[in-house]
């Protein structure tokens, strides 16, 4: 198991650092390879420039300014996404991380002289994992539609093996969270996270070659 994990909040001492340090925990006590990536820490820029724009098609080149990431998700077969849900959606950062990270030939194929649609490159990731933080309810989070969860669940999750298993905690109301609610949600991770890792997951798949 090669487990890349994706963490995005400022603060060291948020519950969403308690999160990760657990997410770490269990795939350390289940013997898995894992790297962390920090974007805070690491100071990743999210903002797409416009050279990476003008050349978001151009394979291999478009990785270079981003080849440290790149490599990290073409490692991995368990990717984990850690973060609090602003706005109902991802932060700038995670949100920049995909738009720069998630290219195609590295996440994804673009339509070629025989194919019409874009098709998946993430086919070797068999496990997938979200957990966040919510300030809304869940009954409006999901009137909102639940942006964060559908771009990442459903939007990448789209870009993985096709069975991949996949989990989901998200603790609501944390502007009126006590001890408790907290402590319960972190057991929930730990539930989560060992369904996770316990998950029979399909052989990983060659990546296709482009034409």
């Amino acid at each position: 198991m090669r487990a890349l994990v994706v963490y995005s909040h400022p603060a060291e001492g948020s519950f969403n650092a308690a999160i990760r340090d657990i997410v770490l925990a269990k795939l350390q006590d289940a013997g898995a390879d894992y790297r962390l990536v920090d974007l805070y820490s690491d100071g990743f820029q999210p903002v797409l420039t416009a050279p990476e724009w003008s050349g978001y098609l151009d394979t291999p080149a478009n990785r270079a300014p981003v080849a440290r990431y790149c490599a990290d998700v073409e490692w991995c077969d368990t990717l984990i996404f850690v973060y609090p849900t602003w706005w109902y959606g991802l932060p700038a950062i995670l949100k920049g991380w995909l738009d720069r990270v998630l290219l195609p030939d590295v996440a994804f194929l673009m339509p070629d002289g025989q194919n019409q649609i874009i098709r998946p490159a993430l086919n070797q990731i068999t496990r997938m994992g979200v957990f966040t933080t919510c300030g809304a309810s869940w009954w409006l989070t999901r009137f909102v539609g639940a942006p964060g969860r559908r771009t990442l669940l459903r939007g990448v999750g789209l870009l993985c093996h096709r069975r991949a298993k996949k989990v989901f905690a998200a603790h609501y109301l944390m502007d009126s969270s006590t001890d408790a609610s907290r402590a319960r949600h972190l057991d929930k991770v730990r539930i989560q996270m060992d369904k996770l890792i316990g998950a029979t997951v399909p052989a990983p798949q060659l990546k296709e070659q482009t034409q």
